[in-house]
Order: C-alpha cells, then sequence, then structure tokens
C-alpha cells in the first residue's frame, strides 16, 4: 500500500496495489481490532510540538464518577468527539482530555451505600479498615445500619471506589470509539486538581474577590451543608395554610397566613405592602405575637404582595428567601429558632419572656419541623388564635438538586467568591456583573439562542457564589485562623499557606510560623475543616487539564482552549462559574465556542435522567446494535435540541456503516487483482465526471455545516448523496467499470474505476468523523495509516476531475433505470431479463443529460434491442410507455 502523504487532495495520478478485502465484511469486532490499533500507533496523541495557532484544544467534560454512564452521556460525549475528529483531519492538533468529576456528594452517597458506611470526624483512623459491605453482595445497607468511620477511611473508600468506576467509564468511552488522548487524564480530587484549585481560591482570596461571611443562607438538613444558588431546584411541596392572629395593643386582630407556624418564635416583624390601604393604619405601629408573646413592629416594603394569602406577612428569621431580604433592607433583629439538624434549638431563647411563651417553645424544642409544627398548632387551637382548620396547598419550595427535603435557612459562616451578585466595589472600577454578559456576548454559542439562558442567569443573581461545603470528600480550603488568647478563631487573621506547599490540609498541615503543637492552642491556630464545592473544582477544568502552573509549555499551547462541550442543564453552574474563574484570573474567556447538547427523552417525551430513574445503560446498545450504528444516532440531533431514544435509528445507523463497507468492496475490487488507481486524468466519462461533480458540492456542504458545529448537517448531506452513489451510480457504471468480455476501450473502464476510487476515498474520510471504525476497516483495505490522520476532503480537486461534469445527470439517469427495473419488478422477473424493445419517456429537460450515459443506461437496465428515448415536456418522472421483455430469467 502507498505511504504517500496526503494533502487533502486526490493525489495526481496515485496507484496503490489492489485492495486487500475479506472474503467476508462485518462490523462484528472492529471496535476492539481498531481501539488496539489506534493504542498502539498513538492515533490521537496530541503533537506537544505544535503552536497554538496549530492547536484545537478541547475542555472536555468531566463526567460524574457516581456509578454508571448512561445513554445521554453517549449522546452529548458522541458530538464532541465528531468535532474533535474533524477538526484533526482539518490538520490541527486535537488537544482532547479526559476527566473525571470524582469528588462530591454524588461519591459520598455512593460510597456510604455501595460499602454501608458514613464519615464520623470524631473517630481515629483505622489502617485495617475492611468495609462490612460490597456492592452486589447481598442486600442493601439501610442508613440506620451504616457503619461509622474516621474522616481519612472514609476517603480511602471513595478514591478506591472512583478508580474503579474510572476504569469502566474508559473502557465504554474506548468502545465508543472516543478519540480522547488517554496519556492527558485527569480527577477533580487529584493532586494536581487540588493544586489548582487552591492555587486559584488564594488569589481569589489576595485580590479581595473571595472572602468569608457569617449570614444567612440556604442549608440542606439531610447532607449537612449550605447549598449555593445554582444548586437550587424549585420544585412543588405539599403544605398548609394558617390562619393566625396577631393581638394590637387595642384588643383587635390581625390575621395572617402561613405554612410555617413553627418559625412563630422566631418572627421578628409583621411586613405588608406601602400601597395596601387594609394595613397603612398598622405601619409604625406594634403587634403581640400569639403563644408567644413578643412585641413586633408592622412594617412596609414593596416585596409583600397584596393578592396572597391576607396580604400581610410575618417575617421570620429565617423561613425563606423573602425573610432574609426583609431582614437585611428593614434592619431587623436575628432571632433563630432552627438549627442546622432541621430540629428546634434546644436552648429556649432569651427573647422569650413570659411564661406561657417559654413553655411552649419547651415543648417544641429539639423537635423536627413536623412534629414543632403540630406542637405549635395545638397550642394555637387552645389558645383561640389559630381562625378556622388549616387549608391544603402546594406551594413553590427550595430544594438542593441531589437532595429529597426542603432547604432551610440558617446563619452560619461560609466562603463566597465573588460572581457579579451582589454590589462591590471593583479594583477597575467596573461593575462585575456587567463584565460577565459581556464575556458571555464574545462567546460563540451553538447554537445561538442558547447564550440567553446564560444572560437571563447572570442577571438575574442575587448573591455570590457559595464555595464551601461541610462535606468530607473534596479539595480543602487551605486556610487556617489564628486564635485569640482565649483560643477563640479571629476570622480576620486568615492564614495562608505558601504556594510551594501546595495542596495542603489544614486539617493535618501546618500554617507557615507555626508547629504542631499550637494546633487549637490560646495563641495558636485552627485549620478549616470545610472543602471547596465540586464547582469550584470543575470551574478551573480547563486550567487544570492545560497545565495550568505545573507544565507552561502545555498551558501555552492550549490555553484560551477552543471548545467546551457540554449541557444544557449547566450553563448556570458549570459553564457560568468557568467563565466567572477565567475572568477574575485572566481577563478573558476560557474558550471561544461553546456547544451545548439538548437532552435525551424517554419514550413519554421526559428527560431521561438517573434521579428519574427511566435511563439506558449504554454499553448493551453499544454491544447489540454496534458503536458506529449508536454514534450515527446521537449525530442525528444537532446541538441544542432534544432528541427521542430510538433504537430505530440506531438500526438506520448499522445499515449504513453495512452499507460502507459492502458498497466500498464492491467498488474498489472491480479491477481484480490491477491496482487501484486514484488519477483525476483518468476519469473521463461523462456521468463518472457527473458523480465527482455532485461530490464535491456535498464536500462544500458537509465542510461548511462542521465549520458552524452543525455536524447533523454535515451527515445528512453526505449520508444522502452516499445512497444515490449506491442505488444510482454504482449499478450504472458497474458493467462497464467490470468490463468483463473486454469489449469496451480500457479508457471507458478505467474511467469508471478511478471514479469509484475516488469517490469511495472521499466518502471514508465524509463519514470517519460519525463512524469511526467502519471507515477505518476499509480505509485499511487499500491505505497505510489510519484515515482519522487523513486529511478532510476539499472540493477543488473533485472539481478538477470533474471537469464540465452536470451532477444532476446522475439523478436523471437514476431515474431512467428506475423505470425500467420498475416493469421488471412488477412483471415478477429477474433484473437480469433483457429488453427486446423498449420506449422509455423522461422530462424533456433530462434527454440530454440521459443521451451522455446512454450505455451505461443500456448495461445497467439489459437493454437488448432498440432503446427509443423520447423528451416529453413537463413531465415529472421516467416511463416506460411501451416494451416488449425477452424470456425471463429464474430469479435468484
Amino acid at each position: 500500500m502507498s505511504d504517500a502523504p496526503l494533502t487533502g487532495t486526490v493525489p495526481e495520478a496515485e496507484t496503490v496495489p489492489a485492495p486487500q478485502v475479506p472474503d467476508k465484511v462485518s462490523l462484528d469486532g472492529l471496535e476492539d481490532r481498531w481501539n488496539t490499533t489506534w493504542t498502539q500507533d498513538g492515533t490521537y496523541a496530541f503533537d506537544r510540538t505544535a503552536t497554538r495557532e496549530q492547536v484545537y484544544s478541547i475542555d472536555t467534560p468531566p463526567p460524574t464518577v457516581s456509578g454508571s454512564l448512561h445513554v445521554g452521556h453517549v449522546f452529548s460525549y458522541t458530538h464532541t468527539d465528531v468535532v474533535a475528529r474533524y477538526q484533526r483531519m482539518r490538520g490541527k492538533a486535537v488537544f482532547y482530555p479526559m476527566g473525571w468529576d470524582d469528588n462530591g456528594l454524588p461519591t459520598e452517597r455512593r460510597v456510604q451505600n455501595y460499602y454501608g458506611v458514613r464519615c464520623d470526624p470524631s473517630l481515629p483512623y483505622d489502617p485495617a479498615f475492611t468495609p462490612p459491605h460490597v456492592g452486589g453482595e447481598g442486600k442493601s445497607v439501610k442508613a440506620a445500619d451504616q457503619v461509622p468511620i474516621s474522616r481519612k477511611n472514609f476517603i480511602e473508600l471513595c478514591l478506591r471506589l472512583t478508580e474503579e468506576d474510572e476504569q469502566q467509564f474508559e473502557a465504554l468511552w474506548r468502545h465508543l470509539g472516543l478519540s480522547v488522548d488517554w496519556a492527558h487524564h485527569y480527577q477533580t480530587i487529584g493532586k494536581e486538581a487540588q493544586q489548582v484549585a487552591q492555587a486559584a481560591f488564594l488569589r481569589n482570596l489576595a485580590r479581595g474577590e473571595a472572602y468569608q461571611a457569617a449570614a444567612p443562607g440556604l442549608w440542606d438538613v439531610t447532607f449537612q451543608t449550605a447549598v449555593a444558588q445554582a444548586e437550587l431546584e424549585a420544585r412543588d411541596y405539599p403544605g398548609f395554610y394558617h390562619k393566625v392572629a396577631f393581638h394590637q395593643p387595642d384588643g383587635s386582630v390581625v390575621h395572617i397566613e402561613t405554612t410555617r407556624p413553627e418559625l412563630l418564635p422566631a418572627c421578628v416583624a409583621l411586613v405588608a405592602h406601602p400601597d395596601d390601604e387594609r394595613y397603612q393604619p398598622l405601619f409604625g405601629t406594634t403587634v403581640t405575637s400569639p403563644v408567644f408573646g413578643v412585641e413586633l413592629p408592622v412594617l412596609a416594603h414593596p416585596a409583600a404582595e397584596m393578592d396572597k394569602g391576607a396580604g400581610i406577612a410575618m417575617c421570620c428569621t429565617f423561613g425563606d428567601l423573602t425573610d432574609v431580604q426583609w431582614w437585611r433592607e428593614l434592619d431587623l433583629p436575628t432571632r433563630p429558632v432552627l438549627g442546622r439538624d432541621g430540629r428546634i434549638l434546644r436552648e429556649t431563647p432569651d427573647w422569650l419572656t413570659t411564661d406561657a411563651g417559654r413553655a411552649a417553645y419547651e415543648e417544641m424544642a429539639g423537635k423536627t419541623t413536623f412534629s414543632a409544627r403540630k406542637a405549635v398548632v395545638d397550642a394555637l387551637r387552645a389558645s383561640g388564635d389559630l381562625d378556622g382548620e388549616p387549608a391544603p396547598t402546594q406551594r413553590k419550595t427550595n430544594f438542593f438538586e441531589k437532595g429529597d427535603k426542603p432547604l432551610e435557612i440558617v446563619t452560619s459562616r461560609q466562603w463566597y467568591i465573588r460572581n457579579g451578585g451582589r454590589p462591590h466595589t471593583e479594583a477597575d472600577g467596573e461593575d462585575l456583573r456587567a463584565n460577565l454578559i459581556a464575556r458571555g456576548k464574545e462567546l460563540d454559542f451553538h447554537p445561538d439562542f442558547m447564550r440567553v439562558r446564560y444572560e437571563n442567569w447572570v442577571g438575574g443573581l442575587n448573591s455570590d457564589w457559595l464555595i464551601s461545603r461541610q462535606r468530607f470528600f473534596g479539595i480543602a480550603i487551605p486556610v487556617w485562623y489564628a486564635l485569640d488568647a482565649d483560643g477563640e478563631p479571629d476570622y480576620d487573621r486568615v492564614l495562608t499557606p505558601d504556594d510551594a506547599a501546595l495542596p495542603v490540609d489544614p486539617s493535618t498541615d501546618v500554617p507557615p510560623g507555626f508547629t504542631e503543637d499550637q494546633r487549637g492552642k490560646p495563641g495558636g491556630f485552627v485549620g478549616e475543616v470545610d472543602i471547596m464545592d465540586t464547582w469550584a473544582t470543575s470551574s478551573l477544568s480547563p486550567q487544570i487539564a492545560g497545565g495550568w502552573l505545573r507544565d507552561a509549555d502545555l498551558f501555552e499551547r492550549v490555553y484560551p482552549m477552543d471548545l467546551r462541550p457540554q449541557g444544557q442543564d449547566i450553563i448556570r453552574t458549570w459553564l457560568f462559574s468557568t467563565v466567572v474563574r477565567a475572568h477574575l484570573e485572566f481577563g478573558a474567556l476560557p474558550w471561544k465556542h461553546a456547544a451545548i447538547s439538548g437532552w435525551i427523552l424517554d419514550p413519554d417525551r421526559k428527560k431521561m435522567s438517573k434521579s428519574k430513574g427511566n435511563v439506558v445503560t449504554p454499553m448493551g446498545l453499544l454491544e447489540e446494535h454496534g458503536s458506529d450504528a449508536v454514534r450515527y444516532w446521537a449525530a442525528s440531533a444537532r446541538l441544542g435540541t432534544d432528541a427521542a431514544f430510538e433504537v430505530g435509528q440506531m438500526k438506520i445507523g448499522r445499515r449504513l456503516a453495512i452499507k460502507i463497507l459492502n458498497a466500498s468492496k464492491f467498488a474498489l475490487t472491480m479491477g481484480g487483482d490491477q491496482p487501484l488507481v486514484l488519477d483525476p486524468a483518468a476519469v473521463t466519462a461523462p456521468i463518472d465526471r457527473a458523480m465527482l461533480a455532485g461530490l464535491a458540492g456535498v464536500v462544500e456542504v458537509a465542510t461548511a455545516a462542521f465549520e458552524a458545529y452543525d455536524h447533523t448537517r454535515a451527515l445528512e448531506v453526505a449520508e444522502t448523496f452516499f445512497w444515490t452513489f449506491c442505488d444510482d451510480y454504482l449499478e450504472l457504471v458497474k458493467d462497464r467499470a467490470y468490463n468483463r468480455d473486454g469489449e469496451l476501450p480500457e479508457t471507458d473502464a478505467a474511467s469508471a474505476r478511478a471514479a469509484l476510487a475516488i469517490a469511495v476515498d472521499t466518502f471514508l474520510r465524509l463519514f470517519a468523523p460519525v463512524l469511526p471504525f467502519a471507515t477505518e476497516e476499509v480505509w485499511h483495505w487499500y491505505r497505510t495509516g489510519s484515515v482519522h490522520r487523513a486529511p478532510w476532503p476539499t472540493a477543488t480537486p473533485l472539481r478538477t476531475a470533474a471537469a464540465d461534469g452536470d451532477p444532476t445527470l446522475v439523478d436523471a439517469t437514476g431515474q431512467a433505470l428506475a423505470a425500467l427495473r420498475k416493469i421488471k419488478s412488477e412483471a415478477k422477473v429477474s433484473q437480469r431479463t433483457t429488453y427486446a424493445r423498449v420506449r422509455l419517456e423522461v422530462p424533456g429537460a433530462a434527454v440530454a443529460l440521459v443521451e451522455q450515459a446512454l450505455g451505461d443506461l443500456r448495461a445497467a437496465g439489459r437493454v437488448r434491442g432498440e432503446l427509443e428515448l423520447v423528451g416529453v415536456d413537463g413531465a415529472e418522472q421516467a416511463t416506460v410507455t411501451d416494451h416488449e421483455l425477452d424470456a425471463a430469467e429464474p430469479r435468484r
């Protein structure tokens, strides 16, 4: 086979030895065979010598390592791989790494369920610990039966399980045919990721972009962690409205309606809209809360809803985010009664001064919100302050996206990174929110309408990015706090490590200038125990993958990256947070393009997700239908468009892949043992030139589509022309190409063979990004190297070979052939049956075209005798109007 380098053109007068084609072609086993070859040959290895201008770099999404991938991953990651393969064939050195998002809540939950353990940081490390349960052995372990273990033991199990999961993930990605360079991979919990995440945080801190504050915030009582705005889900939640009477000094009452009577002891004011005439006389006065007997002001605020409930509401610290707004803007006191565990605080508050109020509180102290609510409602009934019975309602309530209980609001000290959600004074004097919106306008979204989701999110932010989490498996916030003379933390004296010491764990490492024996002692230090939110690491994925701070040469070649592919539902989290970190650190976007995939829908048109339990495990699909077939289904959906899970579409893809094998074998072997000639000058027959002219148009459209990140259009135009090539052109020219009897001039046969070889060579490269296994198989029948390292086809050499060929000639002649074959099908005779004579009417404009391929039409249609070709103006298709068939051959 020829080792001649390809340049994107069909080389002039290129000749390769006769193709070595298997007796029987098959898709079976192609994945294993070619994956082995690609690994051995380093087919997808990144070229470290390429300059930034020669590189196309991808910020590949690191999938969450929490059990198994699903078909939605296969869908979206195929889109990315199609782009990577196209850019590689365009001559780019493609930087295509893979990451694993293995820290955070999903991994912790999986470890708890898989090993039957839970983390208790108060326990000592046990180096000989063996988990009591391993997933798949017997029944699942109930939460109450999970064995408590030390934080270090727990983290070791997290690392152990994620490593096993990552091996399975990599095996599936390879089977799917992702052209990832596996020499470039990372873990979001790995040492390199820790170094980058901690260094970036410390730089944010030094510039004033990271800060800590004690403030009310959303809290998940199940996971015992603070939750950021980007992680919220508003869900319907059943509740009851309670009509409750507050008492005015003159003995009259003011009724409010609340779904959370258990927060009555935390009430700090009643609030109504300033324009509400019903309550204007009350503004500036006070009322007394029922049962608990606390005097409260009645205040006005425009956020109060006049048409909701009674139009006046109690402000409690804190029941919801509106309470937080009123508390802050009306300068109200803080009277918390709810703890981080979701239970009422056990100590009776000092603002409850009446005996009845203190007794009522003691009845609810330590109870869950549900039990406390019952206790308060019973007290309200007894006091006569509950008007009627509670009325059922559905209300929108904030949930943590991974949680199943409504979020509470508790006051805690947390770490934040500025993201434009709150007003700050910037060093450059500009508004951060405006700058981040401007960054969004610089970014090329594919499809463009996804841009509005980014802009709406930034425009609607009401808080900075809360990055601290009260969990165990994650990257430590790299700070300590100095202790005062009483041994209390001085949060204004934040101690930070030297860059050279990163990564650090404040729970075991010591800050500069201190020794371990000063830990927890007056005048000493205490380490931060919180970890960073997983998005605080994932938001640095281009820096982690690109080698920031550890490999300056690599970073210079790949950053800023070219492409961020991702799902539409994490624009507000991953895409936005990555833009924030890049803007703050580098003052620029982290990539040029964002390719946003749609969702996979189940047969009921609902989004597939693990939480809904309607996902499909992909390995079975890949084994049943073949990877090329599943990739075809995925690539048939445009970016940003939701797609149905359709096995039928996979079957179509498998049929296409098999046809590529069979048609290529047919087309490449018509010269028998003769060398294969890919010589444009040998293409002389009008229909051969017409086919190449049509193929040139396909290449132009497909190339423009790929450049516009429309892989679906590129596949569609290539596939449509390929079937025309198989059904019409191949059938028309095969007799001439075979020239078995040698009756035709050799130049006629050479023209067909050269055109067929050039066409197959072009089709393989057009389909290679989507169908990598079938195209690689055919490529190796007659070429060395990989089709995936071959250049993307260009139209110019095809047009040169086509000369003045008219692409409509193939279609017109193909219709004529179809008309001839239709007669035989209707007569139920073999297509080998010959015509003694036939009259064929075609559209008037097609006569001149068909006449140029009359010889091929006669041979393909088996016309032995006279073929009368008649043009009919106004006719829309070819039709046989008179004919005589010879004696029919038996059907085979």
